[in-house]
């Protein structure tokens, strides 16, 4: 456990030092190659638990320190051990035993050995008066930075409570069934026969009871399905696809939604993102599901004068870069990296994308604008602000009851999204 404290001691140090989760992890797991399965797993587990009630954990450490700690390594120790005692199903004592020899590891002094066992141990004693204590302040009750509240507040005023409580749950596991392969009761019967329990909630998404390994889903290495939330499982059918069309994804790393869209109709597809190292993903995926594109192609979307052949397109699904507000169950990190004033970067980013894609569609042709983004300056103050300056694009109504006015908010079965259908006339 010593190894694991301090592993995810060193992730959480370089993510709040404004580096990305996913990304710190990956270089974890290449830099010590002796880690097993599931000691990646709990350095995983602690790393993203920590993260995600980052702040009610550092608002109950403020309460048990009687002045600021500021050895950033044992800070993050401390955060770590509270998030075990609440959080994991680890037996207290070796939690507190393994924390002080974590810090002896650290070359700390005994007085420091000290602080860390009377800190957590403090906290075993006075646990629900410190939860109470915590949760007095807003950003210790939603443990999400005070900017976000109070924006979700504004533009959410009856729903920000269940939105913040979302975005702080484990995320669910969707599975999209590869029509070409199977049928949705087909596969649901198999899960059954393997004992894996699931529940059918629209199209081709079946959502698992509990998480597992992609290795122990019947007929993944065969292509039967796709891990994919259901929310983004909306992008490809919302397209209204007809065999046939020319289509463009033009953010399309990893490729989910690529795939979608082939296992739905026979389009010419052409791939693109401006990432080569995520375009291989996006490879792999296409090899397993036995896919084919088009194209695929490394550039900017923003700028299609590098890579587009004049051929305009029937079809466009313009997944955009955004804030990931909606996903952040999926990626507890972004509401710590992210800054208000990232809105409007995003937004600008966003706008330009849009209008350059635009070009080249066909008149009478669709483009779908997607976001994993809860903010309205991203979603529907940005599209508004398309329309009124595009007099040849008008938006379409979407075929989905599970969208309010094309926004998609996080619960249990689904992410965060935002989809509008804009035709040009």
């Amino acid at each position: 456990m010593i190894k694991i404290q301090l592993a995810a001691v060193s992730v959480i140090a370089r993510v709040l030092a404004g580096s990305n989760l996913t990304e710190v992890l990956q270089t974890l797991w290449r830099s010590d190659l002796t880690l097993s399965k599931q000691q990646k797993g709990a350095i995983q587990d602690l790393s993203y638990g920590v993260l995600r009630f980052y702040m009610q954990l550092e608002s109950i450490l403020a309460l048990l320190l009687k002045k600021t700690l500021r050895d950033d390594q044992l800070r993050y120790l401390l955060l770590v051990g509270l998030y075990q005692l609440q959080y994991s199903k680890a037996q207290p004592h070796t939690v507190v035993n393994q924390a002080v020899m974590a810090v002896q590891s650290l070359k700390r002094s005994k007085a420091m050995q000290g602080l860390v066992n009377g800190v957590l141990r403090n906290f075993m004693r006075q646990r629900d008066d410190l939860l109470q204590q915590a949760t007095e302040k807003e950003t210790g009750f939603f443990s999400h930075p005070q900017w976000w509240i109070d924006k979700l507040r504004r533009q959410y005023p009856q729903k920000f409570h269940q939105i913040l409580s979302m975005s702080n749950k484990r995320p669910p596991m969707t599975l999209r069934i590869n029509q070409r392969k199977t049928d949705v009761q087909t596969y649901r019967d198999t899960l059954t026969e393997y004992g894996i329990e699931s529940e059918w909630l629209w199209g081709n998404a079946l959502l698992l009871k509990q998480p597992l390994s992609v290795e122990n889903l019947p007929g993944f290495a065969q292509g039967w399905v796709t891990v994919q939330d259901s929310g983004a499982q909306l992008a490809a059918t919302l397209l209204q696809l007809q065999d046939g069309m020319r289509v463009l994804d033009a953010c399309a790393a990893p490729g989910g939604k690529s795939t979608h869209i082939l296992e739905l109709a026979d389009v010419s597809l052409t791939v693109l993102d401006h990432d080569a190292a995520r375009l291989v993903y996006v490879r792999e995926n296409l090899d397993r599901l036995q896919l084919q594109v088009e194209h695929m192609i490394c550039g900017s979307a923003g700028n299609p004068d590098q890579w587009w052949d004049g051929q305009h397109y029937d079809r466009i699904l313009a997944d955009v870069p955004c804030s990931a507000s909606g996903v952040v169950c999926r990626h507890p990190d972004i509401k710590w990296l992210r800054r208000e004033n990232d809105l409007s970067k995003f937004a600008a980013g966003q706008r330009s994308i849009l209008d350059a894609l635009w070009k080249i569609l066909k008149k009478g042709g669709k483009l779908l604008y997607v976001t994993c983004s809860i903010f309205a300056e991203e979603n529907t103050m940005l599209i508004d602000n398309f329309l009124a300056h595009h007099s040849d694009a008008c938006s379409l109504p979407l075929a989905s009851d599970v969208l309010i006015e094309g926004q998609m908010l996080p619960d249990i079965q689904h992410d965060g999204f935002f989809y509008a259908l804009l035709q040009k006339n």
